[in-house]
């Protein structure tokens, strides 16, 4: 162990077929008569709690003479050690093999390796430099890939524990490419680090790709942030036995999916790679204080969650779109999808973008044995920040020709991200005022932020060549979900408040039987049958309900669906503001 750090790793993966690793802890110069490790239950980026000391066994602690030293395990995730004299060394053994953005997974493909989920630490020593060794498979032509410190090609360090945490790992038989970019007169190193199962002879196009998304979202900003070591390096792991992921980190992001680049997976995740890109702005540096620093023993909640996750989902598809890897046509088809998951969403009459944020540690890759109605109750923030977004982009170009997102997001930049000083809802909407004026600031932050109000969607997106419309007003519409099982149609998912199913009466779990005398069986479509009909009929339906028979009385409300398209032959002003905004000029 180097002279320098008095906390240092080893992890070896001897057992790999049996998703093992053997990692050994070394703590020199320990002061307090018990030293306390634990196992998180969190993980940088995630909201939610999981329990990772689950998967840890064989757990051995020793003196500097090998003499074995008293463990004492006070609750499910901490380990207490006494008797030592200042040098403790640690052992023990994890279960790995979930490959994503949270888990680890060992097997003999890869260690994929996800700090928090891997490796115990002491909060006594958080603020200490920490060095890792690093055994891979050499058999099986293992290299290493990582945001760490290089010291060579086993060894690599992290200032403190939060970097550490930060830290995910690829050690596996990958490919590498990269481009250098300049910012501020410093050249960075954006590196590609792929894993997968066979060799991608496109990957030279693919990294064309990901340099378009990177130049652009430097351009939204003006400046990369200063990314420590020089490099920035995207871990993507496309396999049959990883699961689809994506994870921001300071200086390096998890890229997971089971499609290869190959078979299509090139189009389906370049999305990804742009929206974690642009995280390394918004939320690992720009970021909120309710997440700063963040906690390893509990649930991160954070009421930001609109701003962080949400706008970056915006400017994913608008990066897309500017890069000229999304059409315009294509761009504008998707807001359709986002409009419908977020206004016609029963949930914004319960919670604000803010309060729907605070949702995040039961939904983020939450687990929960009782249902949820989340249908009605819940929409994403990442969807509802993403819509907000959108409104704040074309309100402000609306309100002056020259501002727009884009100078909105460099400004909250230069006030707390470049600096790294953690933002509150209280600064946003502050910004927001110095960049526009206090009673549009005021206006919108009340209405959309601490309201849960619909902007004026038709005229901003008229603004830019963009027709949004109902034209499904005349069709009838279930307001839930019917899965044609067994030869029954069940209703599987809860209705939505106020739709036709909820009044009368169904719920999740109901079988229908027959609608108007007509036998709901797997020749009857519930498309075909809906067609049928139109708003305001009313019919009997014979339902199952815990084996009972039952009747009610469905009156078809409309399909509130809305549409997105492109103007043709926009008005010359409308087409120039379209121009500026997906342009970006």
């Amino acid at each position: 162990m180097s002279a320098q750090a008095s906390v240092s790793y080893e992890i070896s993966f001897e057992n790999a077929v049996h998703h093992q690793a053997d990692i050994k802890i070394y703590f020199q110069n320990v002061k307090k008569d018990t030293l306390s490790i634990r196992m998180s239950r969190s993980s940088p980026g995630r909201y939610a709690v999981h329990e990772f000391a689950k998967n840890v066994f064989d757990l051995v602690a020793l003196d500097h003479n090998g003499t074995e030293l008293k463990v004492h395990r006070p609750n499910p995730y901490q380990w207490d050690i006494t008797g030592h004299n200042g040098i403790v060394n640690v052992s023990y053994k994890l279960f790995a093999n979930h490959g994503d953005g949270t888990y680890s997974q060992v097997d003999e493909t890869h260690a994929h390796l996800n700090i928090p989920a891997t490796f115990l630490y002491a909060p006594a020593h958080a603020s200490e430099k920490i060095e890792l060794k690093i055994n891979p498979r050499i058999d099986l032509n293992w290299k290493v890939a990582t945001q760490l410190e290089r010291i060579d090609e086993k060894n690599y360090r992290a200032p403190n524990l939060q970097y550490f945490m930060d830290s995910p790992i690829e050690i596996s038989d990958h490919q590498v490419r990269s481009f250098p970019i300049k910012s501020n007169d410093r050249e960075y190193n954006i590196r590609f680090v792929l894993h997968q199962t066979e060799s991608y002879d496109g990957f030279e196009d693919y990294m064309k790709n990901v340099e378009k998304i990177v130049r652009s979202e430097l351009e939204i900003f003006g400046e990369l942030p200063d990314f420590e070591f020089g490099n920035y390096t995207f871990l993507a792991c496309y396999a049959p036995n990883v699961h689809g992921d994506g994870m921001e980190h300071r200086n390096s992001t998890i890229l997971t999916d089971l499609k290869a680049l190959s078979e299509g997976g090139d189009q389906e995740n370049i999305g990804t790679v742009a929206h974690e890109f642009f995280h390394a702005w918004n939320v690992e540096r720009l970021r909120p204080s309710s997440l700063e620093p963040f906690d390893f023993t509990e649930a991160n909640m954070s009421g930001e969650l609109w701003f962080a996750e949400g706008f970056t989902s915006y400017y994913t598809g608008l990066v897309l779109c500017r890069s000229g890897i999304l059409s315009r046509e294509a761009y504008i088809q998707g807001l359709s999808s986002l409009l419908n998951k977020v206004w016609n969403s029963p949930g914004r009459n319960h919670y604000s973008p803010v309060e729907m944020s605070y949702q995040a540690p039961f939904v983020d890759a939450a687990s929960s044995i009782d249902q949820v109605n989340w249908e009605n109750l819940f929409i994403s923030y990442y969807s509802y920040g993403n819509a907000l977004g959108l409104a704040l982009d074309l309100s402000l170009r609306q309100l002056n020709p020259e501002k727009s997102l884009d100078g909105y997001m460099q400004l909250a930049w230069n006030n707390f991200g470049r600096q790294e000083i953690p933002y509150t809802l209280k600064d946003l909407k502050k910004s927001l005022s110095d960049y526009s004026n206090e009673k549009f600031a005021d206006d919108f932050f009340n209405a959309y932020i601490f309201g849960s109000k619909m902007p004026d969607y038709k005229s901003l997106l008229n603004s830019v060549g963009v027709s949004l419309s109902q034209p499904f007003l005349h069709l009838p519409s279930f307001g839930g979900t019917v899965q044609v099982i067994d030869n029954k149609w069940l209703i599987d998912s809860y209705p939505l408040e106020k739709g036709s199913f909820y009044n009368a009466g169904l719920s999740k779990g109901d079988r229908i039987v027959s609608i108007d005398g007509k036998l709901t069986n797997n020749k009857l479509d519930p498309k075909t049958l809906l067609n049928a009909y139109k708003p305001g009929d009313k019919v009997k339906i014979v339902f199952n309900r815990y084996g009972e028979q039952k009747e009610t009385y469905l009156v078809f409300l409309n399909n509130s669906d809305y549409v997105t398209s492109l103007i043709p032959n926009a008005e010359r002003n409308e087409q120039k503001n379209q121009n500026r905004w997906l342009n970006n000029n």
